[in-house]
């Protein structure tokens, strides 16, 4: 057998005959011809006026579905065994090239058109106009900005569930009805807690909430009216339903701490506080730092409570990015806005958490 190089070993056997290994790449090839054309003609047809073309995308998708079974083809024509291998994992591929990546470049291709469903105009590209709009969009910035404030209470959130997990975590009674409790409100939809809490409890005429307020001497009890007390409104219900998530990671965590270095610490006379500083707090450090990410992902996603409670207001003081992005398709039916809006955001998102996780890398480093 002839010698051959690592990386054509590892690809191409060199036992399968190169007649077959061309017939694959062929195939592969001609598969993926006919879908870009097919794409090309359709996308010029429905943009450019071109004459050639199809009445909807549906050849396009038969014309995917057709390269898909040719590249599984011809990945067995060339690799043989591990070509049989690879179909496993080929369908996983294949679906997330159709529901993902081919959505994410089509959601960029809107975003650069000027297309509103309440205009006669129709579709219509305009470049980069939506991302000059938006960088001159108050309302946009200002969504922003509260998704600052929205992010930076997601410590607060931390501190409060770690209180709950160490209290869970200690000997005392009816812990695990305690546990259950305590993780109720994790269990309930968002939504329904935009309705059960701030549509009725906080209701400030006849809710059970604004009734104390009275009583405790609040003679207004408002909580949606004034822009500060709405932002806190919505991130006390944020809190509740998400602050369960959190206790839950933490106390998984603390359970998995050595009991002997615990009980170790106690005989020397270590106070609670000096086992928490120098001990607890230092070894959930991989633990506390993963659910944080986690939540602050999963804040950067609050829309539900805020569309249903307060719709943005007063004045957009409990605006979201995707709360505003919301408005702007059912509101005003601008897509095409609508679209870069959600594009840019997606964006920032992936920046921020890039970044997040280098820093929160480089403080594990050290810390370790």
């Amino acid at each position: 057998m002839p010698p051959t190089s690592s990386a054509t070993a590892t690809h191409i056997p060199s036992s399968i005959p190169s007649g077959r290994i061309l017939l694959g790449r062929v195939l592969i090839g001609l598969a993926s011809v006919l879908l870009v054309v097919a794409a090309l003609v359709q996308f010029l047809h429905e943009n450019q006026g071109l004459a050639l073309g199809f009445d909807n995308w549906r050849p396009v998708l038969y014309a995917f579905v057709l390269w898909s079974v040719a590249l599984g083809v011809g990945q067995v024509l060339m690799r043989g065994e591990a070509g049989e291998r690879a179909l496993f994992i080929l369908p996983a591929v294949l679906f997330t090239v159709a529901m993902v990546i081919f959505p994410t470049i089509f959601g960029f291709y809107i975003a650069l058109t000027d297309w509103n469903l309440s205009s006669f105009a129709g579709q219509r590209f305009n470049g980069l106009d939506n991302l000059v709009a938006l960088f001159h969009d108050p309302d946009f910035w200002n969504a922003l900005a509260n998704m600052v404030f929205y992010v930076l209470m997601v410590l607060v959130e931390y501190a409060i569930a770690f209180g709950l997990a160490l209290l869970l975590n200690a000997e005392i009674r009816a812990r695990k009805f305690f546990r259950v409790a305590f993780l109720l409100p994790f269990m309930l939809s968002p939504v329904a807690v935009s309705w059960m809490v701030g549509k009725s409890m906080m209701e400030y005429r006849y809710g059970p909430v604004a009734r104390l307020m009275r009583e405790l001497g609040w003679s207004q009890p408002t909580f949606f009216t004034q822009p500060w007390i709405a932002r806190l409104s919505i991130e006390a219900m944020d809190a509740w339903v998400s602050i369960p998530f959190l206790m839950i990671l933490l106390l998984a965590g603390l359970q998995a701490l050595p009991k002997e270095v615990m009980e170790a610490s106690k005989i020397d006379g270590a106070s609670g506080w000096q086992q928490f500083k120098e001990m607890i707090f230092p070894l959930m450090l991989p633990v506390s730092i993963t659910a944080i990410v986690l939540r602050i992902i999963f804040k950067l996603k609050l829309a539900d409570i805020v569309i249903n409670t307060t719709s943005g207001g007063p004045g957009g003081a409990t605006d979201t990015v995707s709360s505003f992005i919301y408005r702007e398709y059912r509101d005003r039916s601008n897509v095409g806005y609508g679209t870069m809006l959600a594009m840019f955001y997606l964006v920032a998102i992936i920046v921020f958490v890039t970044v997040l996780l280098n820093i929160a890398n480089r403080f594990m480093q050290r810390s370790s």
